[in-house]
């Protein structure tokens, strides 16, 4: 028999929205729980990240009488993530849509405020059981009450917006809603000082800071940072614990009912991405993840599913030397007077797709090639994030990612396009935008692409022709939102053998675990979602059968 530094009822590897959900899951069951977090920093991707939870037929929705049902979700899911892989099942979809109402009512239990994100529409709408509103959020938190916790995060970075202040505040030099709601987000930052609370802190920030506040600071889980797991401790054939160094001194620790991995993918793990997914990724997520958790599963015979896919999405190289940080374009794509092509001075896909979806039409298209967001200067009105801060544009020019012109033809020349192909694009282009229609990719069509658009640009809202100068190019490269394969798990999160059978004592939950959304991306917040509610499963499963 193994001996034991330190024992709980449940030992959860990670620290993010998958981790945070089991311990608070832990917590409302009465279980000891423990997280155990590789890095100096807690809250993962998860803190980095929008805070949206894709949530189908939850229970704001009804109370809201927004209209969804269980069919609707399931029907929705079937034409999306399919039920093309065993991580797919139709088990596995049902658990994770069943399991929703749990979710929501544990977080309001625990004085978790969550809000609709009510004009934020799946991304394939049109679909059978597509909807708009299903994803739910956090609403900013103050972040005093975490305490010296606030110090370790991920992300420090502490600004009181939410998921529907994204959309509008890209307009807020175009239309009346877009200025109200800057004005909205400005008085929220105030009343948070006056109110004592503290800076406020939205999207990710609220997300991890209020489940940490929920699971850590008012219960009774723990979290060790600077503890990577290094080893499954297996006894009789059932996992029991796990094997980890804190701060450099080995442990081991006893699960004395679970072991929970909720970590992140391999998303860091560039000789891995490289040799399953053929690129090393531009990732938006953190640099930690490097998948060790995923590994020690598979050596102790787990089965692996989707392990060659990742939350893709178009992205704009860093400005600052030596940083990695990329940023992930959601909503400028779609905005009108730009365009994106590859280094033929092509048009390739619907601009305004999600971003899954232009991430694996960059992959299919040419993964040695260069692309480019081609925009005229009304563009630049929508807030281009990657180019507000001082100094970025003389960076990302001298570094080859950057240029501008009066012509479309001299910008061509200055980013080694041939000048009469992007210039037949772009007429074409503009043919598609003075009739509103996108003849060759139906970019405006969809409901999901004109949420990311300007009302004021008709008679299509994401189509804008490119005729203004200066025009200019950005280079874009193929980023993610981390991995999205791993251990394959049934519907109570349990980890599965590649022969289906259990592994006992052993769950996962997250992006360590291969997604319920096969190769797609359903709705916003189709990462979060499925992560809260599977890493909520595996600690009620465990709670009653561990």
């Amino acid at each position: 028999m193994n001996k034991f530094d330190r024992e709980y009822d449940v030992v959860i590897v990670g620290s993010g929205g998958a981790a945070l959900a089991a311990a608070l899951g832990a917590h409302d069951a009465g279980l000891s729980a423990v997280m155990i977090e590789s890095s100096a920093k807690w809250g993962g991707n998860s803190n980095k990240s929008g805070g949206g939870m894709w949530l189908p037929n939850n229970p704001l929705m009804r109370q809201e009488g927004a209209g969804d049902s269980r069919e609707e979700a399931l029907t929705y899911l079937a034409a999306t993530a399919k039920n093309e892989y065993r991580a797919t099942s139709p088990a596995r979809q049902e658990a994770f849509v069943d399991g929703v109402e749990d979710w929501v009512t544990t977080c309001q239990k625990y004085g978790i405020k969550l809000v609709r994100a009510r004009d934020y529409a799946d991304y394939y709408p049109e679909l059978p059981g597509g909807k708009i509103g299903r994803a739910l959020e956090m609403y900013p938190i103050g972040l005093k009450p975490l305490g010296s916790w606030r110090k370790s995060m991920a992300s420090a970075a502490a600004l009181p917006i939410m998921t529907d202040d994204v959309w509008l505040l890209s307009r807020a030099f175009v239309t009346v809603s877009g200025f109200k709601r800057g004005v909205q987000l400005v008085l929220r930052t105030l009343r948070g000082l006056l109110t004592g609370k503290g800076i406020l802190g939205g999207i990710g920030v609220a997300f991890t800071g209020s489940l940490l506040r929920a699971a850590v600071v008012n219960g009774s889980a723990e979290l060790l940072l600077e503890t990577p797991m290094t080893d499954l401790i297996i006894e009789n054939d059932r996992v029991v614990g796990v094997k980890a160094t804190h701060k450099g001194t080995d442990v081991t620790i006893r699960a004395r009912k679970g072991v929970i991995l909720g970590s992140g993918g391999f998303d860091g793990n560039r000789e891995k991405r490289k040799a399953l997914q053929g690129i090393e990724g531009a990732l938006s997520g953190v640099l930690t993840n490097l998948g060790l958790p995923i590994e020690i599963a598979e050596r102790h015979g787990a089965a692996l599913e989707l392990m060659e896919d990742a939350w893709w999405g178009a992205s704009v190289i860093s400005a600052n030397p030596g940083v990695e940080d990329p940023s992930f374009l959601v909503g400028e794509r779609a905005m009108p007077y730009s365009i994106i092509v590859d280094d033929q001075g092509k048009r390739f896909a619907n601009e305004a797709e999600s971003y899954i979806d232009i991430g694996h039409h960059m992959l299919e298209h040419n993964i040695t090639g260069r692309w480019w967001m081609i925009a005229d200067k009304r563009h630049r009105r929508y807030l281009r994030n990657y180019l507000l801060v001082p100094g970025v544009k003389k960076i990302l020019t001298a570094q080859g990612h950057y240029a501008e012109a009066d012509t479309i033809e001299e910008l061509a020349t200055k980013i080694g396009i041939e000048p009469n192909a992007l210039r037949e694009t772009v007429d074409r282009f503009n043919g598609f935008a003075k009739t509103g229609i996108d003849g060759d990719f139906g970019r405006g069509n969809s409901a999901y692409d004109r949420y990311y658009s300007d009302p004021g640009v008709r008679p299509n809202p994401n189509l804008g022709p490119l005729e203004k100068a200066p025009f200019d190019a950005v280079e874009l490269v193929i980023g993610d939102l981390g991995t999205k394969g791993g251990v394959l798990t049934d519907e109570h999160a349990r980890a599965l053998r590649e022969d289906g059978s259990v592994i006992e004592g052993l769950y996962a939950a997250g992006n360590c675990s291969a997604s319920v959304m096969g190769h797609t991306y359903p709705g916003p917040g189709s990462t979060l979602g499925p992560a809260t509610v599977f890493g909520l499963i595996a600690a009620r499963h465990i709670a009653q059968n561990g």
